[in-house]
């Protein structure tokens, strides 16, 4: 046996988690159709969580919340509340951290557990698996299901296509097992497989987990390079990597996307956008003691049967956290690049960082005043609010500071 397959890897997601946590907040809603989604007075946004009784009339996470309540009627809408649903993930963080030291987020519902130094303390990882689904049921209300793998492909792999749909919410995917069980699945059911992968898999004849499992590596290395390496591992179940308290690589970008409330026809009103975002991803450059010499603006439609946008990048003369120099450049990539198209949703990154002491001193511009002046600003918003000091554009109706200081992650707190 190897050292991996010695392993044992849990990943458990919450069911239907913000509207699970709503439910519990609210009894009386404990036998209605929830979802929790962006506007309800305004009937905008989509479905971020669906309850079981919502998705059993067609109700989709992700969809438009309008067709949602097409499908529904009476269908109970709940504006999220980000704040809490933070608060209870941590929550159940906690719990799993009783269990084992070892605890990776792999999103705010879904956590990587390694357990393999727990068994001589807790007893067989089906029994441990069910000591933390009662657990996390007991002091959150929130029902979990638990995958169980020798890594985290497996477990991951094990959650989403077979614990989802077992009563008992557990299942163990086992290597030796998976021509009986993965591979007799469709292909999108493997992980890292999604629509666009599925067509290019179909277009080749394939369409179960087992025919992309009995290829050979090297055809699909020739095709699709590493990446299609990986998928045939992954068909496999093969995997390495560890369950890790560092769940990021070093930061390579910092950026920032906002969903526009209609969509924005003209220059001046999107550029208000732009500059908006530009102030948030410098905020959280200098936060984090960072500046970046490459600036990218993505713009999009709202037509996604005939998408049109842009995405484009420009390299800075020199690192930045300045805000109105990056709002500069990224005027100047928005100028030669916008179509004139209507634009829902824009995007600012900045890219390439180093860190803030790393930077050349320039003769012609006063550095040391422009940084004191954003420190300061920042430190105002930490203290009072990022909305308690905003400059003039935000306040014309093309702004959006003002909204989204209401919100965390693009939601209501």
């Amino acid at each position: 046996m190897t050292k991996d397959s010695k392993r044992i890897i849990f990943l458990a997601d919450m069911q239907s988690f913000y509207a699970s946590i709503e439910k519990a907040a609210h009894p009386q809603l404990r036998d209605k159709p929830v979802v929790v989604a962006g506007d309800p007075e305004r009937r905008s946004g989509v479905v971020l969580a669906a309850c079981p009784i919502a998705k059993s009339y067609g109700v989709t996470t992700a969809e438009a919340l309008w067709q949602a309540q097409q499908k529904c009627r009476h269908l109970v809408v709940v504006r999220p509340r980000m704040e809490t649903y933070l608060r209870v993930s941590v929550q159940i963080t906690r719990i799993f951290e009783s269990f084992t030291d070892l605890v990776e987020p792999y999103s705010i519902d879904e956590q990587f557990l390694d357990v393999t130094g727990s068994v001589r303390l807790f007893g067989d990882p089906w029994r441990i698996a069910e000591e933390i689904r009662r657990r996390v049921r007991l002091e959150t209300g929130i029902n979990s299901r638990i995958g169980i793998g020798e890594n985290k492909v497996l477990a991951k792999m094990a959650c989403d296509n077979f614990a989802k749909k077992r009563e008992e919410g557990i299942f163990w995917l086992k290597r030796e097992e998976l021509a009986d069980t993965l591979w007799k699945l469709p292909i999108e059911k493997l992980f890292g497989v999604g629509s666009r992968m599925k067509r290019h898999f179909h277009r080749m004849g394939i369409y179960q987990i087992g025919q992309l499992a009995r290829m050979s590596p090297a055809v699909l290395a020739r095709r699709w390079g590493v990446n299609g390496e990986v998928l045939w591992r992954t068909a496999h179940g093969l995997d390495n990597s560890p369950v890790s308290l560092q769940t990021h690589e070093t930061q390579k970008g910092i950026g920032h996307h906002m969903t526009l409330p209609r969509d924005y026809h003209t220059a001046a009103e999107i550029k208000v956008v732009l500059l908006e975002l530009c102030e948030e991803v410098c905020r959280r450059a200098r936060s984090k003691r960072l500046m970046g010499s490459v600036v990218s603006v993505g713009c999009r439609g709202a037509d996604f049967d005939a998408p049109a946008g842009f995405g484009r990048q420009l390299k800075l003369p020199e690192p930045t956290h300045d805000a109105m120099t990056l709002y500069e450049a990224a005027c100047r990539l928005f100028d030669r690049h916008w179509q004139q198209t209507p634009v829902r949703s824009v995007g600012v990154s900045l890219e390439q960082l180093v860190p803030d002491n790393v930077v050349q001193l320039n003769l012609f511009t006063d550095t040391h005043r422009q940084r004191s002046l954003a420190r300061a600003l920042d430190d105002i918003r930490a203290r009072y609010g990022q909305d308690a000091i905003l400059r003039a554009v935000s306040l014309l109706g093309a702004g959006q500071a003002r909204e989204r200081a209401r919100k965390i992650g693009g939601h209501y707190k």
